[in-house]
């Protein structure tokens, strides 16, 4: 069996504040930043990693920011550029459920949705500053619980199919995860937005590694970081061009 992981890009937003992605640092500079779904061919059915962002109405609306999206990069047809079915995927993997990572979950009918205990309770219930993240808004239902009832949690490192696992990473949210895939020559950490882009991972003259902006926990993002060092992989943003 040799996995393969297939970066495809649904969507994007120019000038994003650029602490916003490096922690207390960038004053003054702009990131743009894209939205990627990775999907993982090779193994018995493709498995998907994040689901991306809404619409660009709902992402103006509800967030302030104009969504980029070529007609190509809609999800469904994304996927079809890879000969992937929605309907045929069983495994669906949300590395934290911030609304552009998990507003497309119920794009895909028949597959079970693999979410950190500790994620989906903080989503149910986040601080009242991390509301918008997770869309928990009046008269707005959060686009994780669309698929809900599909959802299946695990808690802490877990094996999903040969060759892939999850990997707690808390720090940006409680329940954020990595998924680990033994590529053919070596293993690949999807890291979510534990690492958002390269500079995350590379660090600067200060630091060997900088946090998002966006936290729940320094200390544990802290901690995180030490467990992706001591993985033996290559990292992978969420949101790197």
């Amino acid at each position: 069996m040799s996995l393969e992981i297939h970066p495809v890009c649904v969507g994007r937003i120019n000038g994003l504040h650029m602490p916003s992605v490096t922690y207390l640092r960038g004053w003054g500079e702009r990131f743009d930043t894209v939205f990627i779904m990775f999907a993982i061919t090779g193994g018995a059915s493709p498995i998907i990693v994040d689901t991306g962002p809404p619409d660009a109405d709902t992402v103006k609306r509800l967030h302030g920011h104009d969504l980029i999206r070529a007609v190509d990069e809609h999800p469904a047809a994304a996927l079809e550029k890879l000969g992937i079915d929605p309907a045929e995927v069983r495994t669906v993997i949300n590395t934290h459920l911030h609304w552009d990572h998990s507003s497309n979950n119920d794009l895909f009918p028949n597959a079970e949705v693999i979410v950190q205990r500790s994620e989906v309770d903080y989503a149910i219930d986040p601080v009242e500053w991390h509301n918008v993240m997770f869309e928990r808004l009046p008269g707005v239902q959060s686009p994780w619980r669309r698929a809900e009832d599909r959802i299946r949690t695990v808690e802490g490192d877990t094996e999903i199919a040969e060759g892939v696992s999850v990997i707690a990473l808390p720090g940006h949210t409680p329940g954020s995860q990595g998924v680990l895939v033994q590529g053919a020559d070596r293993r690949y950490l999807l890291a979510g937005d534990t690492v958002n882009a390269y500079v995350n991972w590379e660090g600067d003259a200060t630091a060997s590694h900088i946090p998002s902006g966006l936290y729940t926990s320094i200390t544990d993002y802290a901690a995180s970081f030490a467990t992706i060092d001591s993985l033996d992989c290559e990292v992978i943003p969420s949101h790197d061009r």
